[in-house]
């Protein structure tokens, strides 16, 4: 080899994206172990979040009662209330921890809808719209959110929306009746509870409880989804608008 290509090549060497020394013997900018966002406070509670589930789900499979499942699932649920904490007390908001928050959301219900499908047959046409709508609704609304380069999925400018994700207690109250009605819905199966008056057990009485809870948050799912359809369709009619001003002043130049 020349020295011309060997002195090319070093120099190419010098500007790749290497650990460590290189030829100069300058060092490669490292991401700090606390700009790590897998290892982010939030996102490990996430994770975790993710093996309860899973297990949730090899317990449903198993044919168990329902205690260990329950116990799981539900768990899994209710940690979802401090991951936005951590973010907020530590500063570790990231687009990676929002995902990953929607996703576990979604397919932890997907989860428990698919189980209720297996045990009330009769109803499976509600729990295949209701899971329809739910990720439907989610995925175009998160997709909105980083068209419009928002930090947080958690806002809109509707008024009931925005009520419902600024209002704490309206969001905590309105996720934790909408898992408890499905969640309740799968205990039943296995044990109605205890006999209250007139031959009525408690978990059929608390799933009617919470059932308006569950459709009112199916109902903001719909919400969810023309909004965010608006939003997406509003930004490919801005990119047309753009991108026929570009070709008409193109035009003008005789580009």
């Amino acid at each position: 080899m020349t020295e011309e290509p060997r002195k090319a090549e070093s120099e190419v060497w010098q500007h790749l994206p290497l650990s460590g020394s290189v030829a100069s013997g300058s060092k490669v900018p490292t991401v700090a172990r606390g700009d790590n966002v897998f290892l982010f406070y939030p996102n490990l509670l996430g994770y975790v979040r993710i093996f309860l589930a899973l297990g949730a789900f090899w317990a449903m499979s198993s044919g168990e009662k329902p205690w260990r499942s329950a116990l799981w699932y539900f768990t899994s649920a209710l940690l979802d209330a401090f991951d936005g904490y951590l973010a907020r007390k530590f500063d570790q908001s990231s687009r990676f921890g929002a995902m990953l928050d929607q996703l576990t959301d979604r397919l932890t219900f997907l989860g428990v809808l698919m189980t209720l499908c297996h045990f009330y047959s009769s109803k499976m046409l509600f729990f295949q719209f209701i899971a329809f709508l739910d990720i439907a609704a989610h995925w175009m609304h998160l997709h909105a959110t980083d068209l419009t380069g928002k930090e947080s999925h958690k806002g809109s400018p509707n008024p009931v929306l925005n009520f419902y994700y600024t209002s704490k207690p309206c969001l905590f109250w309105m996720c934790f009746g909408n898992e408890a009605f499905y969640g309740l819905l799968y205990i039943n199966y296995f044990w109605a509870g205890p006999a209250l008056l007139f031959g009525i057990h408690l978990m059929p009485v608390l799933a009617a409880l919470t059932c308006p809870v569950a459709l009112a948050k199916s109902a903001l799912n719909v919400l969810h989804l023309v909004m965010a359809s608006q939003t997406v369709v509003e930004h490919d009619q801005e990119q047309r608008r753009r991108t026929s001003k570009q070709r008409m002043e193109e035009g003008k130049k005789g580009i």
